[in-house]
Parts: C-alpha cells; sequence; structure tokens
C-alpha cells in the first residue's frame, strides 16, 4: 500500500512569472531571465515571443497573457525530431497589469487543446494539494476552477478551436509563422 505522502503530487507555492516590457525580458519561475523578441500589448492581453534556450525539445514560445479571461495561452515550437500533435497550452493564471511590467501568477490548473480534437485538464490534484497545504486559499481556487469552466466550455463549443472561442470574447490571438 502506498503511502499518503507516495500518491500526492510535488507541493510548491505558486508560479510566479515576470514580463518586463521595457527591459524586453521574461523572468521564469525559478528566476532566469530570458530575452524577448517581441512584446505587444492589446486591449486584450499581452503577446509575448522568445526562444527556447538549451531545451532537449522545444525551441520557440510565444504566448498571450489575457487578464480577463485570467489564461496564459502558449503555442510552443518543438524541434523537428520531436514527433507530436500541435496544441495550445493553456495556464490558469492571475495577471497583474503594470506600467512596465507584467506579472502572472499560476494556479496550478492546465488545459491542453488539440485544435479541432479534444482537449484536456491537467493538474486538479496540484490545486487541491495547495489548497490543503495552504498555499492557495479558498477563493483563488474557486476561482481557477470556474475559469476552467468557462474556458472548457467555450472551446468545446466552437469544436475544440481555442481562436473562434476567443474570438466571441473579443480576442484575436495572433501567431507568428516560422
Amino acid at each position: 500500500m502506498m503511502s499518503a505522502a507516495a500518491e500526492s503530487p510535488h507541493i510548491h507555492p505558486p508560479k510566479v512569472e515576470l514580463f518586463d516590457v521595457a527591459a524586453m525580458t521574461n523572468t521564469d519561475p525559478k528566476g532566469f531571465v530570458r530575452r524577448v523578441e517581441e512584446y505587444r500589448i492589446e486591449p486584450f492581453g499581452l503577446y509575448l515571443a522568445r526562444p527556447v534556450v538549451d531545451h532537449p525539445k522545444m525551441t520557440y514560445l510565444q504566448s498571450w497573457l489575457l487578464p480577463e479571461l485570467g489564461l496564459r495561452v502558449s503555442n510552443w515550437s518543438f524541434r523537428p525530431e520531436q514527433c507530436r500533435e500541435h496544441y495550445l497550452y493553456l495556464d490558469i493564471v492571475d495577471v497583474e497589469r503594470g506600467p512596465g511590467v507584467w506579472r502572472s501568477v499560476d494556479h496550478y490548473l492546465d488545459i491542453v487543446v488539440y485544435p479541432g480534437l479534444r482537449l484536456e485538464v491537467l493538474d486538479t490534484d496540484e490545486l487541491l494539494a495547495a489548497v490543503n497545504a495552504g498555499l492557495i486559499n479558498t477563493p483563488t481556487a474557486e476561482r481557477a476552477l470556474q475559469t476552467v469552466h468557462h474556458a472548457v466550455e467555450g472551446i468545446t463549443r466552437y469544436d475544440y478551436l481555442t481562436e473562434k472561442w476567443l474570438a466571441t470574447e473579443g480576442i484575436s490571438l495572433t501567431w507568428r509563422t516560422e
């Protein structure tokens, strides 16, 4: 029989990330500062594009922070030898817009969307473990769950096409092509 500790997910505080538009940097949750090639501020959010350095699978990251929806939508580019389905990765986040620096706080839940096919909700166990450990409060967890439900309902209503759903919310995402 497994112990409760062995069954529990790794518990960590919410991940905080900084997006310094003026300095053209992105500070990841571990404190690594990355150069950003492009930031674009739109009324509905912030776009960033940057290379992913020294990663065995990924080469490039594009993300949109969408404060009003509580989402970060990411589109990753992979090395040619990596065989994978195309997907969008949605993090459930709180976003603070600053005059020069934006800040996101990740609330554990994620949605992986395989456009036109299906989606998966990930890390519910992490959210519950964080609540139980006092790392996130109940109102924040409830907001995260409401955000997931809203996104899943919208994305599935539009045949698993995230951008089509977001267009109905007044959001037009654009992506670089390589």
